[in-house]
């Protein structure tokens, strides 16, 4: 494997000053093959969006590429590639490679992703459930030395496990962890990461990110203090690696920068309390919860199908649908919250990112 990959100072800074990552979907076409042209243009929107980075290869981009029937996973992740090279973005940008599977497998991925020039990997600890915590750490070390890793707590009923606090603990010490995405949808879960990096010694050296879709504002606002050996210690959750920033993404980075300009005033509106509820609701629409997430890929593509970046709702999952009254609540979302989304200025690019 070639030499390590280290992220730039300047992108360093941007994942602790805190970004929007939306997680990439995979545009298909009516066949289920992939629809090169829309994948672009999924990359190009977000780029133009103002994110700080993409994450691809991840659960919206389906895990199925990796199928060898399948095999799109290289595919899908060096277009995206090319096209964060191609448009010279005049901002630190991560290309974050999703990871998973065990230790032999994951190795694999980085070694592509690497070679393809991605910048850290967003670690998956899913479908491990037999194996130990010391195993995870031990897997997790491996995959540190070779690329940046972001850590990730995927909630236990879309496949994660729980884990103990001093297994975050562990995980925080392990060189090479440059942030973790919390999205056990739990907040006692989520205190324990939080909790846990502040005991570690890389607190500093490490970003915190939110994956919880049920409380993205308020983990964005908030300030986790817990005393340390005595001392209290502060850490915030600065940006969000997420799908559901993967649709009105626009509004997404609006959002961070004003929550980001709230936080340094010091003084929080309680209005931000009924931000949040909404968009925890346009979140239900999309990711479908009622059904036990089972429509949570084919909301995000019928969001950017209505905005013309895709041509449907197509999974390679063919048993993967819309859920009965997801349209409707997706119908919603666009009557009550007009101002979340952000097909005007789809409307404005959306011919030159087909192109």
């Amino acid at each position: 494997m070639a030499a390590k990959r280290n992220l730039s100072e300047a992108q360093l800074r941007a994942l602790h000053d805190g970004v929007v990552i939306p997680a990439h979907p995979l545009a298909l076409n009516e066949d289920r093959t992939l629809d090169e042209r829309s994948q672009r243009a999924l990359s190009r929107y977000y780029i133009a969006s103002g994110a700080g980075g993409v994450a691809v290869g991840v659960h919206s981009t389906q895990f199925e590429i990796r199928d060898p029937k399948i095999n799109l996973f290289e595919k899908v992740l060096r277009l995206a590639a090319e096209e964060v090279d191609k448009a010279q973005i005049d901002r630190p940008f991560l290309k974050v490679a999703g990871i998973c599977g065990p230790t032999e497998q994951a190795l694999a991925e980085t070694e592509t992703a690497s070679g393809l020039g991605y910048d850290a990997g967003l670690l998956s600890m899913g479908g491990l459930g037999d194996w130990t915590e010391a195993q995870i750490l031990e897997r997790t070390a491996r995959i540190a030395e070779q690329i940046p890793v972001i850590g990730f707590y995927l909630q236990p009923s879309v496949g994660g496990k729980i884990f103990s606090f001093d297994f975050w603990k562990e995980f925080a010490n392990i060189p090479g962890i440059v942030a973790i995405k919390m999205a056990p949808f739990n907040r006692y879960q989520t205190i324990d990461v939080v909790r846990a990096v502040c005991y570690s010694d890389r607190r500093d050296e490490i970003a915190l990110y939110t994956g919880n879709d049920d409380n993205i504002v308020n983990d964005l606002l908030t300030v986790y203090r817990f005393q340390v050996n005595g001392e209290p210690v502060e850490k915030r959750i600065v940006g969000g690696l997420l799908g559901h920033w993967a649709v009105w993404t626009r509004k997404a980075v609006e959002l961070l920068e004003e929550i980001k300009t709230a936080r340094s005033a010091g003084k929080l509106d309680p209005e931000w309390l009924t931000r949040n509820v909404e968009v925890t609701d346009t979140n239900a629409a999309f990711f479908d919860p009622a059904h036990g997430f089972a429509g949570c890929i084919p909301g995000i593509h019928e969001v950017l199908r209505r905005q013309g970046l895709m041509k449907g709702t197509w999974c390679l999952n063919p048993h993967e649908e819309l859920s009965p009254g997801q349209k409707e609540e997706i119908d919603r979302m666009y009557r009550d919250y007009p101002h979340l989304n952000d097909d005007e200025f789809v409307k404005a690019g959306l011919a030159e990112w087909l192109a």
